[in-house]
């Protein structure tokens, strides 16, 4: 008769890799057209103007410009960007 228990396996050790998610680019600063602003999991945050969603909820500059983001009365955050002929006035 065995004196010691078996040794078992661990039931701990699994993790998934973190998924970069979040602001890519701050306010105020440059993006080119098509690039990506923000990375989400749903609508956190809303496009707003010149800024379209992509299909995993990510915001992507429809134009060149600066990046702006507004807190709205609806506590929502909208990103806009404002056209490089715009932004440079």
């Amino acid at each position: 008769m065995a004196h010691k228990k078996a040794g078992g396996s661990s039931r701990n050790g699994r993790d998934s890799a973190g998924k970069r998610l979040g602001v890519k680019l701050f306010g105020g600063q440059t993006v080119a057209a098509g690039a990506i602003i923000v990375t989400q999991r749903g609508t956190k945050m809303i496009p707003g103007e010149n800024v379209y969603a992509g299909r995993q909820h990510s915001l992507h500059a429809n134009v060149a410009g600066r990046v702006k983001f507004i807190r709205r009365a609806e506590g929502r955050v909208h990103v806009t960007v404002e056209p490089e002929a715009l932004a440079a006035e």
